[in-house]
């Protein structure tokens, strides 16, 4: 049977709310100085929402709401609170004038809001291709079909129009437009979640390949951080299958597409990369992780400077 949070009864779908526009580069930092420099109104839902939102954000309304759309689904800001948008621990660590990486040059911080978005089912098209879609190789109505299945076998209400336009919006988000004569390459690159090399167009013009292995740029830091946050979401338990790492639906494994031969060696430096706090075991066969104290994740986010270099040295 299948397991995960899109098969949970209370589940509600989602999408729609980007208005078609994938990720763009410097978005999140508007959104997030935005935020942040009216964090005293007392209704801050105007600043995407007021009459001077297009003039503050210097473009139009639909994009305005993409905006907030991204920066809510990449964990900057926090709406949940009436008549209140707030920025969060994690965006205040990454963006803050003296945060690890404002202007995410960094590939630490793509990788970062590569996780949120797709370790939890609340984009429901981003979380299902990285953690259930079963082969390595699609196309955009192969997606479509798909996700119009679960739609009908869960009994959610989706329009192929719907469905058509989230999927486009997702391939754009990661995967390159095809270079032709008339394309310059800044053209091909929408977003800058497709430098993560995740997704890449194979074939013909609807061909995408789902990019499994080694990921070189994705930092022991970062990866400890997504592993304990998918622990404190998956089970109260103090230990952790090898399987459940690389196999679960919200896992590291599933949504860094992360080789067994790879995740296998990051988990046997755990004890260092994790300070202490989680170790490896191979005790009759059995792989498994071992916490010995339950995770904060205040105190996990720390774990994600080793990623930044030198120039995060004694930041909060």
């Amino acid at each position: 049977m299948p397991r995960g949070e899109i098969y949970h009864s209370e589940y509600k779908p989602q999408f729609s709310g980007h208005q078609t526009f994938p990720l763009r580069y410097g978005w999140l930092k508007k959104a997030f100085d935005a935020v942040h420099k009216e964090s005293g109104l007392f209704d801050s839902r105007s600043i995407f929402h007021g009459d001077d939102a297009i003039a503050r954000f210097g473009v139009g309304k639909n994009m305005v709401a993409s905006m907030r759309y991204w920066a809510v689904a990449a964990d900057i800001i926090d709406v949940s609170r009436a008549n209140r948008i707030e920025t969060t621990p994690f965006g205040q660590k990454i963006f803050e004038t003296k945060g690890l990486d404002p202007y995410m040059e960094n590939p630490a911080s793509l990788w970062l809001v590569h996780w949120n978005l797709c370790s939890r089912a609340t984009r429901t098209t981003w979380h299902w291709v990285f953690n259930y879609y079963p082969t390595l190789i699609f196309e955009r109505e192969h997606l479509v079909m798909g996700l119009k299945a679960l739609s009908v076998e869960r009994g959610w209400r989706a329009s192929d129009a719907t469905l058509k336009r989230d999927v486009d919006c997702f391939a754009r988000t990661y995967a390159a437009r095809m270079l032709s004569e008339k394309t310059f390459r800044e053209d091909a690159l929408e977003s800058p979640l497709i430098e993560l090399g995740l997704i890449r167009a194979v074939g013909r013009k609807d061909g995408f390949r789902l990019v499994r292995g080694a990921k070189p740029s994705l930092g022991s830091g970062i990866f400890t951080y997504a592993l304990m946050e998918f622990w404190q979401r998956h089970t109260q338990a103090n230990t952790l299958s090898f399987d459940a790492v690389a196999y679960e639906p919200g896992s590291p494994g599933r949504v860094f597409l992360l080789n067994e031969n790879d995740l296998a060696e990051r988990l046997t430096n755990i004890d260092e990369t994790s300070n202490g706090e989680i170790r490896w075991s191979e005790t009759a066969g059995l792989k498994q992780l071992i916490r010995g104290k339950e995770f904060d994740l205040s105190r996990s986010l720390k774990l994600i400077q080793m990623d930044y270099g030198a120039s995060s040295r004694g930041r909060t």
